[in-house]
């Protein structure tokens, strides 16, 4: 199965591209979001900003400590210490070879693969695979070769480790990042080329006590430590509490199911019946379905771009679409009625668009596709509204404020960095438990005084079924909370940052 892999942010604020640097799997999957604080056009003083940071950037450290793991016996674990770029980026170093070179990387629990940049390797691997690697993203690719050597992580030596040296980095995302590579944590099954990951192999040869590794992001930026991944536990001077765990559903990333989602202590009602979501600490923002992450921006005041197909809608059959759900008729049914969707749910519904023209087949199936996902919108937001017995007027009203706050098709959406005290928190539910998430933790900011660019930590990404609808949790979640990989026991562990 491909692999989806990454989001990181760029490092010019261009997120990465990473804002939304959209990096999508050739495994048909999922794309991965990253974060993007600024736009290099419009402040070249932010981007003065983040490049003289540059030198303070150093590897990695990487120390030892002596835990418990899970079990409460002592054992030594090695924790690989993290450097924090803007809350945007954590990294740490490895070193691949005999002798080993260092590298930093990204230790990315939404990918499989371990790569390194082949133009930067003066070593010579013990065993050169031949085997070509390709992995497609969003804004360009990565290409190169499979290659075979001992792999150190910490004071970990995982012998024979198969990886890719990347001959082709296309993309400005990986020309601007502080990183040299990823090193995947995902599962086997969406590992490109069905190479084993490190992480398998390190259970495999005995490396590690426990089969578990845990993530600690700090996001004070001011500090000297990022944060940092251990292997083989966890490091309890960094949660407090307990963790509250759930199962992995479905291996690929680290996925589990997610309830409901608040705003505010207000159920939104999208995720009362259950969502998933998955755990990936390559993201940069929270990502999640365009309908509920439109609210969320809405709640907090994020702008994005106005959404004229959206407008057209409410406009043109929004006192239908009421009237309907008033009558009772199935929610998921309405759009394919009124002729904007051609699946009502459980079964094709022809809407003879047939053309003599190929192209004009498909740009009429484009149109559609995208007013029918308008459509769907449109039926969620006026349902929760009638649930809260709003008026027809109110509810036009409302919607018309939802079109306005869509994110732009790059995700971004911006927040007035003086209003944060005003906002309310945003929570998710996950093993019955509600985890918040403060106007402070979900704001990303740049800058200082009167240059501060806010940035909501909230970003659009539709996953269409059997996948999704997905949420991606990624750092802004991650920071708050300490997060668990247990392997042994398939399942996911979070518990409040310390």
């Amino acid at each position: 199965m491909g692999n989806k892999l990454k989001t990181v942010v760029a490092t010019f604020f261009l997120c990465f591209l990473l804002f939304p640097l959209v990096f999508s799997a050739s495994n048909g999957g999922l794309v991965r979001i990253g974060l993007k604080k600024t736009k290099l056009d419009k402040n070249n003083r932010v981007a003065a900003q983040l490049e003289s940071k540059d030198g303070e950037v150093r590897s990695a450290s990487i120390r030892k400590y002596y835990l418990r793991g899970n079990s409460g016996d002592p054992e030594d674990i090695d924790i690989v210490s993290l450097k924090n770029y803007m809350d945007a980026q954590y990294f740490g170093e490895i070193g691949v070879g005999t002798p080993p070179q260092k590298f930093t990387v990204i230790f990315d629990t939404g990918s499989s693969n371990l790569w390194v940049p082949s133009s930067k390797c003066y070593f010579s691997a013990c065993n050169l695979l031949g085997k070509p690697a390709d992995i497609h993203y969003g804004t360009g690719a990565i290409s190169g070769y499979f290659s075979q050597d001992h792999v150190k992580v910490g004071d970990l030596v995982v012998k024979n480790q198969e990886f890719i040296e990347a001959t082709r980095e296309p993309s400005i995302t990986f020309l601007v990042a502080k990183f040299d590579g990823i090193l995947g944590l995902g599962f086997k099954e969406i590992s490109v080329g069905n190479a084993v990951p490190v992480w398998y192999n390190m259970v495999k040869q005995g490396l590690v006590k426990e089969p578990v590794f845990s993530f600690w992001f700090n996001r004070n930026t001011d500090e000297e430590e990022g944060g940092e991944i251990v292997f083989g536990g966890v490091d309890p001077n960094h949660y407090k509490g307990k963790h509250t765990y759930v199962p992995v559903t479905q291996k690929g990333y680290w996925q589990f199911d997610m309830g409901d989602v608040l705003i505010d202590g207000q159920t939104t009602g999208f995720c009362a019946s259950g969502c998933s979501a998955i755990a990936d600490s390559g993201t940069s923002l929270l990502a999640g379905p365009t309908t509920i992450i439109t609210e969320v921006n809405h709640a907090i005041g994020a702008t994005g771009v106005v959404s004229q197909e959206c407008k057209a809608v409410v406009a043109e059959y929004g006192e239908t679409i009421i009237k309907m759900l008033l009558e009772k008729d199935q929610p998921m049914k309405i759009c394919s009625q009124i002729g904007l969707c051609t699946f009502d749910g459980t079964r094709g519904v022809s809407m003879d668009i047939e053309s003599v023209v190929d192209n004009t087949r498909k740009a009429s199936n484009g149109l559609r596709d995208a007013m029918c996902s308008t459509c769907e919108m449109t039926v969620v937001w006026m349902q929760n509204q009638l649930k809260q017995n709003q008026t027809q007027d109110r509810i036009l009203t409302y919607v018309n404020e939802l079109c306005d706050r869509l994110p732009s098709p790059m995700g971004e959406s911006a927040v007035d960095c003086g209003s944060l005290s005003s906002l309310p928190n945003v929570s998710l539910t996950i093993g019955g438990r509600v985890f918040d998430l403060s106007p402070e933790q979900y704001v990303l900011k740049v800058g200082e005084g009167e240059a501060a660019q806010c940035i909501s930590g909230f970003t659009a990404l539709d996953v269409p079924p059997p996948r999704g609808p997905l949420w991606i949790l990624g750092d802004v979640f991650m920071g708050r909370y300490h997060t668990v990989f247990d392997y042994g026991n398939q399942r996911v562990g979070f518990a409040e940052a310390a």
